[in-house]
């Protein structure tokens, strides 16, 4: 399989006797990535060993999803599962309205100021609560903090790979 990946979710646990999993999602999207009759690809995190699984059907609770795979029909069928990685394919992904982007798509965008100021690269997005942050990577010194606010994100050229800022006062 040597397509793109995207996670969505991570197989943590059994749930009673009849095949049913509990699934912690990873994605914005968990009632369309586990709804009935969504393919999925599950993995496991180091052989890469995979599967095509299809769901059956799914509910959330809590802050898991219990979700049953088509013709896995008991515990004994799923028990092999358990800590393997859902994914989705490229094709998969849902069209985002504008000015909306998959993480990855940001991850490894160079950063730049409004005064063409080089700030780094986008290595990781944190979601601490209200909005996300975005953690820039300068060449040397420590990483700088960008709230995904409007104020601060002026400009993303996801095709460039480049994101325009613009530094309020106290940022760095």
């Amino acid at each position: 399989m040597s397509e793109q990946l995207y996670t969505v979710g991570k197989l943590v646990n059994t749930h009673g006797i009849r095949g049913d999993v509990k699934i912690v999602a990873s994605t914005d999207f968990p009632e369309e990535r586990f709804a009935s009759g969504s393919e999925l690809i599950l993995q496991h995190p180091e052989t890469k060993e995979s599967l095509l699984v299809t769901v059956e059907r799914a509910r959330p609770q809590k802050n898991v999803y219990i979700v049953k795979f088509k013709n896995f029909d008991n515990i004994n069928d799923v028990e092999r599962y358990k800590g393997w990685i859902l994914y989705v394919t490229a094709e998969q992904q849902k069209e985002l309205p504008e000015d909306e982007y998959y993480y990855h798509e940001i991850i490894g965008c160079r950063v730049v100021t409004d005064e063409e100021e080089e700030l780094g690269v986008i290595s990781e997005i944190l979601a601490p609560g209200a909005n996300d942050v975005w953690v820039v990577k300068p060449a040397k010194g420590k990483p700088i903090l960008l709230p995904a606010i409007p104020d601060v994100i002026l400009d993303v050229d996801i095709p460039g790979k480049l994101v325009k800022v613009h530094l309020m006062e106290g940022l760095l």
